[in-house]
């Protein structure tokens, strides 16, 4: 299952994609990811992406393979820059690496709780050495400094 978030405002692209369980935002573990949905999280990111000069439109797949083609994809229509929150994906997704290091863009990897102060399997993070960078630990907050860095590489 996939749902999809409409691109808002003007500027360079900004994909936001969202792993598995990630739609479960705001009832899921709450103590862990907080109580926000990514209704809300998408909403303060379109909100922010107006600020900083960047269209922000966002996926929040269950599916490996989406969330692969939707990177791999995302050049050739014109994404500037991709904040990526993989979920389990994270751990365990050489599929997921393999297309973010293939993409050509910069991509932003987040993680809303600090995944290395949680499970040791938590630990390894097969997406981060090909990504531009990684923000995690922070809540809704990592999104946030996911978009303005993404909006710095995609030179907004």
């Amino acid at each position: 299952m996939s749902r999809r978030f409409p691109a808002t405002g003007s500027g360079p692209l900004v994909l936001v994609l969202h792993g598995p369980n990630l739609g479960a935002l705001g009832r899921r573990d709450p103590d862990q990811y907080g109580t926000m949905d990514l209704a809300g999280i998408m909403d303060g990111l379109a909100k922010l992406g107006g600020e900083l000069g960047v269209t922000v439109e966002g996926l929040q797949s269950d599916t490996e393979g989406e969330l692969v083609a939707e990177v791999l994809g995302a050049g050739p229509r014109g994404v500037a820059a991709i904040v990526c929150n993989p979920g389990a994906l994270a751990h365990t997704s050489y599929a997921l690496r393999d297309a973010v290091d293939a993409c050509g863009i910069p991509v932003i990897e987040v993680h809303l709780s600090n995944v290395h102060a949680r499970e040791r399997f938590r630990h390894h993070l097969a997406v981060a050495p090909v990504a531009a960078g990684v923000i995690a630990g922070l809540g809704a907050g990592s999104y946030h400094l996911g978009l303005r860095a993404a909006a710095e590489k995609a030179g907004a």
